[in-house]
């Protein structure tokens, strides 16, 4: 329970949360369609909606893991990073790959120049972000967004969004946060998470929430739904981590985008819970993607880069053995990341 609603009692609080969450329950069935009229920015301009197509929501082309205080593109040549990760671009789109999320935040190593160099050398349409990565105990926030107020940081955001990152004219097609698995959550962490609730009524833009298990990921929902956000709004990154998939049932009714991300890396545990989703009937609030890529400037030539195939090579065919068919890769790979990120207010 996050700790600092102190203007009702405890008992007032559950009650208006339990009708909040009831209300948006209720409404999900009303947000299921997609005003064809929507557009999302990517890194080369606006875009319909309906022109995502086969989309892969998490992925990453560079991440520097130097931490918010050295972080810098003097770290990297552009060019060697195109040189290294176009081939991995190219390689996907074969697989009919035409939207990737580049979910690298801010202070992290996320290059809008850079993605709409690879966009437009791979004709593979790149989105990126705006808001700030609250894990690892903080190591990956500017100083500011301590001293900041929510209010303070959603205004930075939503400029992004109105003006474009960094005086690059790039604007965002989603919020990026993460937040560390604590109960209650830190304050700095509740704080970002509010910011994003304020940029999202601001701008329309979905939260993405590197967040891991259920517990952490409710308390998110909890602050959300009592700022008046609509849970379909935020998107439960790395929900992988949940071991209870009764858990999976909760969220999903209350209308949160499921995301399991992490395929790039390894797949068995993914089969048992895209099968639980379809047996129980969600596999329409379940988005999945690789979490991969990877070029990290610290290691020569970027180290090791993971490719964005594993869905297509390892995933698709453990699954077909258990009735996974092609109206359900549509659902999971085109219409799930159309509705999840068709900015609903």
């Amino acid at each position: 329970m996050y700790r600092h609603f102190t203007f009702m009692n405890y008992n007032d609080f559950i009650s208006m949360r339990a009708i909040l969450l009831l209300f948006f329950s209720l409404c999900i069935s009303c947000r299921s369609s997609v005003d064809p009229e929507r557009q999302i920015h990517t890194v080369s301009g606006m875009l319909s909606i309906d022109s995502l197509g086969l989309t892969l929501i998490h992925e990453h082309m560079l991440v520097d893991f130097i931490g918010a205080d050295s972080v810098s593109p003097s770290r990297y040549n552009q060019d060697e990073v195109i040189e290294k990760v176009l081939p991995y671009l190219v390689e996907v789109k074969k697989h009919g790959v035409k939207t990737i999320f580049d979910c690298t935040p801010s202070y992290l190593g996320k290059d809008p120049v850079l993605l709409q160099k690879l966009s437009e050398l791979s004709d593979i349409q790149l989105i990126t972000n705006t808001g700030f990565y609250g894990a690892v105990g903080g190591k990956y926030l500017p100083e500011y967004a301590s001293s900041e107020s929510a209010e303070q940081l959603a205004k930075r955001w939503t400029a992004e969004f109105e003006e474009g990152i960094d005086n690059t004219g790039i604007k965002p097609g989603f919020v990026k946060i993460s937040v560390n698995e604590e109960s209650p959550l830190r304050e700095i962490d509740a704080k970002l998470v509010k910011a994003a609730g304020l940029t999202h009524q601001q701008t329309g833009l979905t939260i993405v929430s590197h967040t891991g298990t259920w517990s952490t990921a409710k308390q998110e929902v909890e602050i959300l739904v009592e700022m008046g956000v609509n849970p379909f709004a935020f998107v439960w990154v790395h929900a992988q981590a949940e071991q209870d998939f009764q858990n999976y049932l909760e969220a999903a009714k209350l209308g949160v985008w499921i995301s399991l991300d992490g395929i790039g890396w390894s797949v068995d545990e993914y089969v048992d819970r895209l099968v639980f989703a379809k047996e129980n009937g969600f596999l329409d609030r379940v988005l999945i993607s690789h979490d991969a890529g990877w070029y990290d400037p610290s290691k020569p030539n970027g180290g090791d880069f993971q490719p964005f195939t594993n869905i297509f090579e390892k995933l698709m065919p453990a699954l077909a053995t258990h009735g996974f068919e092609e109206a359900d890769w549509e659902m999971l790979l085109k219409e799930n990341p159309r509705r999840a990120f068709s900015n609903p207010q």
